[in-house]
């Protein structure tokens, strides 16, 4: 027991100081693909505590700086994966139609080994969102992939939009209509409890509204409204500062959503997957609609029979900001190969189809100021690949995060430790910064030797 203490005691330690550390980096001579800036053969990319300060031919290091010759090699944004489900300890809370007062942010688990995995493809961002059980489901997070960090609330991006879940279909159908006789059993109920949530939260909010007008009059003696998080959520989303993404696939159903948001005032929607979006494509870029789809996954069940991997870039073509996402963790492992795709599938240029899976998927979360591109002033979240990205041929060589490298190919098998070493004497252990860097040697030793 003792020797567990002073493990945990190490690993709270060195989470802390993961989390508040910021890199220096200099990257020489790659192949810039800054993706809003053209591609800049042969230049140097500066990182200074954690942001991009410079970005120029012949930069020289700083003292004390490390420095990552690119040369022969591809630098590029860190990709972004809008529709996640890792690093969460529960994804569906399937208990009501409605659960828009859960929020993944309560279950991040930054232990799970798929967000190193992630890592290892080039993803330094990831939208871990609740599941599809529900009409309107649970609020959503938005993950910078700090691997090696193990406080749960150093992995959440700081400053961001929020976002919260729905779905249509015969997902919230299913869960709720199979026997229980609980609305939504068809895809009319799941309408209804759309439009009945918004106008529940809209009377909501007059209630309050009206309440906290009435108080400053003198002598007013009247109770509050009765607080309800589900409400507040709810009524967060009609003001405009929560962002809808919609688990989605007809055609005639993502049409109907636009409608319910036209009626209730509501301007921010991603609909996601939206594998009949092209169907639609016209309507969503006059609303400003966003929308987040597979390269060309579909059939997998009826109601994704009839879309087309082409789906992408017509989205693109008619104006739709797009992006490629995977909510699989696999195949969050090569969303540059899904990208890839759209150049074969509809011709879309390099800056097109890289854009799927940055500054795209970035506009969809509300933080294209932060990240999603390579420019000064962005966060320093950057992946360098042996061969084009948008190659087959294509390899993640190193990926950074916050001006820290989170994946190195070349020294791969010591990345994996991150905590003690069976055989090390811990009692002799300090929690000095020495006897701190002496409990991170490896990681079997808390959960597999530990008999105390």
């Amino acid at each position: 027991m003792k020797n567990l203490k002073l493990i945990a005691a190490c690993l709270f330690l060195y989470g802390v100081a993961q989390a508040q550390d910021k890199g220096n980096l200099l990257i020489k001579n790659g192949t810039v693909l800054t993706v809003t800036k053209g591609t800049l053969p042969e230049t140097d990319v500066l990182v200074k505590d954690g942001k991009i300060t410079q970005i120029a031919k012949n930069i020289t290091a700083p003292q004390g700086v490390k420095t990552i010759d690119a040369k022969g090699l591809f630098v590029m944004p860190g990709i972004i994966d809008a529709h996640s489900h890792i690093a969460l300890d529960a994804i569906n809370e399937m208990t009501s139609p409605v659960t828009a007062e859960v929020a993944e942010a309560d279950v991040v688990n930054p232990f799970q080994i798929n967000i190193y995995r992630a890592l290892g493809g080039g993803v330094t961002t990831i939208h871990s969102l609740h599941g599809s059980a529900n009409a309107i489901g649970g609020q959503c997070v938005v993950l910078k992939l700090r691997y090696g960090t193990f406080d749960m609330n150093a992995m959440k991006m700081e400053g961001v939009p929020r976002t919260i879940k729905f779905a249509l279909g015969e997902n919230p159908t299913r869960v709720h209509g199979g026997g229980s006789n609980i609305v939504p059993r068809t895809r009319m109920g799941v309408e209804f409890v759309i439009r009945k949530s918004f106008s529940d939260a809209k009377k909501y909010m007059e209630e309050w509204d009206a309440y906290n007008k009435n108080k400053l009059v003198k002598g007013f003696r009247g109770a509050s409204p009765v607080y309800n998080l589900r409400l507040e959520t709810l009524a967060e989303i009609l003001k405009g500062n929560i962002i809808i993404h919609c688990h989605s696939y007809r055609a005639d159903e993502i049409f109907m959503l636009l409608k319910v948001c036209k009626d209730f005032g509501i301007k921010k929607i991603t609909f996601q997957h939206a594998n009949e979006g092209y169907k639609v494509a016209p309507e969503l870029a006059a609303y400003g609609a966003m929308a987040s789809v597979f390269s060309d996954w579909w059939a997998y069940k009826f109601e994704v029979y009839y879309s087309t991997a082409y789906n992408a870039a017509i989205l693109t073509k008619n104006g739709v900001v797009t992006s490629i996402n995977s909510d699989d963790a696999e195949m969050m492992r090569h969303l540059y190969h899904e990208a890839g795709k759209t150049q074969k599938y509809g011709g879309l240029s390099d800056e097109e189809a890289l854009a799927l899976i940055t500054i795209n998927p970035a506009k969809q979360l509300g933080v294209e100021s932060r990240i999603g591109s390579l420019e000064v002033g962005k966060d320093a979240d950057i992946a360098i690949f042996k061969n084009h990205p948008l190659s087959i041929y294509g390899v993640p060589q190193y990926t950074i995060v916050d001006g820290i490298v989170r994946f190195d190919r070349a020294n791969d098998p010591a990345d994996m430790r991150l905590m003690v070493d069976p055989k090390q004497n811990l009692e002799e252990a300090t929690l000095s910064e020495k006897g701190v860097d002496r409990c991170m040697e490896g990681t079997e030793f808390l959960f597999t030797n530990d008999k105390n």
